[in-house]
């Protein structure tokens, strides 16, 4: 690991097409990647954790949890900085698990959550969770690089696939620039209003295999349980005074409104 690197990037359990219309929820310019089979990368081409209190673990955790809610597959973040590196993983409404190395490489997490991780994402349950438990065992030749190298592994047994040079670790603007030389790679814009981002593409995936949770029964109790989870969520950031959760939860009120409301202007109600 580069010395005093911070950076990010999102993976998502899910082809590209599928994670380009709930990446806009972010609110960010983020370059997306396929990274194997039903694999993608999500590269934040901004540095937010620079320009607020929130250091990059929230605002990582922050993004993950958002585009879970609004998504049938699961989103990892991994995230570093001069002082140690991590994990977090989201999938639905389940409580997020993550897992954090100190720079030196020494474990800091919770007994019990790289099983947890191993099993929200299907990994193999003997050969990869040894795998996984020794990453959380003591070894004085590791640092917190060499262990998400060893996560990144474990992953590719299962499909993942990084873009030949996008290595965990690394700083930044190295990430973006090599993310931005992949010939697959897109870019993802924030629009100026949610609504009108969420509009422009949902009609285009109507049709396909994410309609019945644009509209429909399924749709609205989406959308509902959005609302149910979300409130919450705002009122508990705000008492920790957490901007990244309270803007995640800000961001998933916002987009279960937009979804009964879409339900039903395209319900013609």
């Amino acid at each position: 690991m580069s010395e005093n690197a911070t950076g990010a990037l999102l993976l998502c359990r899910a082809a590209p097409a599928a994670v380009r219309v709930p990446a806009r929820m972010l609110g960010e310019r983020l370059l997306l990647s396929p990274a194997g089979e039903d694999w993608s990368v999500l590269v934040p081409e901004g540095k937010p954790w620079l320009h607020g209190d929130e250091p990059v673990d929230r605002v990582a955790g922050g993004w993950v949890t958002t585009l879970a809610v609004a998504s049938p597959w699961p989103v990892l973040a991994l995230w570093w900085d001069g002082d140690r590196a991590g994990l977090t993983l989201a999938s639905g409404f389940r409580r997020p698990v993550g897992y954090m190395w100190r720079a030196d490489g020494t474990p800091v997490g919770e007994d019990g959550a790289m099983r947890t991780f191993g099993a929200r994402l299907g990994l193999d349950p003997v050969l990869d969770l040894a795998t996984l438990t020794e990453l959380t065992l003591p070894d004085p030749l590791a640092d917190s690089g060499s262990r998400l190298t060893g996560l990144i592994a474990v992953l590719a047994r299962a499909g993942l696939a990084l873009p030949t040079g996008l290595t965990p670790g690394d700083p930044a603007d190295r990430l973006r620039e090599v993310a931005r030389v992949q010939p697959a790679t897109g870019r993802i814009e924030p629009k100026s209003r949610l609504g009108e981002a969420v509009r422009a593409e949902l009609a285009a995936f109507e049709d396909g295999a994410l309609g019945p949770w644009l509209r429909g029964p399924r749709a609205r109790a989406l959308g509902a349980a959005q609302l149910a989870a979300g409130v919450p969520l705002v009122l508990w950031g705000f008492s920790r005074r957490s901007g990244g959760w309270t803007t995640a939860a800000a961001l998933l009120v916002a987009h279960g409104v937009l979804g009964l409301a879409y339900d039903r202007m395209r319900a013609g109600v």
